[in-house]
């Protein structure tokens, strides 16, 4: 084990369950306690400092839901992984848009477009610009100039 990981990245490097149906992903999100203190962080954003507040969390669930099943063309979700589907601690989410090979068996699989933890973020890399359509989606959701 590396000791020199952050806690976030031990944890994001950690086992991982994925959602294949969209029953299964309203599911999730309905044992999502909104008030329990979850950083949400835009891979290609600064991480946040603080968690988000309990509305907060529940409009970007909503927001996010509603693009991942407007954008992912899918009759299967697939594209959201969680620590624990009962009691989620740590949730990443990949972007409709730019999956790549998100299963993992590349060498080097692209990060989630999202995630969503209990535990204070530190930065991931992207291997390249975070497109400006999602830059804007984000900030228009926090309300960020």
């Amino acid at each position: 084990m590396d000791n020199k990981l952050s806690d976030f990245e031990r944890e994001f490097r950690g086992l991982f369950h994925g959602v294949m149906k969209w029953d299964a992903l309203a599911r999730l999100w309905s044992v999502v306690d909104p008030g329990a203190g979850w950083y949400l962080y835009a891979i290609g954003e600064a991480p946040p400092a603080q968690p988000a507040g309990a509305g907060e969390v529940r409009e970007f669930i909503k927001q996010l839901d509603e693009l991942l099943r407007r954008e992912h063309r899918e009759t299967y979700c697939g594209i959201v992984y969680a620590d624990h589907l009962e009691r989620p601690t740590f949730i990443k989410i990949f972007d409709p848009n730019h999956l790549g090979v998100s299963c993992g068996s590349s060498k080097n699989p692209p990060l989630p477009g999202w995630t969503m933890s209990l535990v204070r973020p530190t930065e991931l890399k992207r291997f390249g610009p975070l497109p400006e359509s999602r830059r804007r989606w984000w900030r228009a959701l926090f309300d960020v100039a």
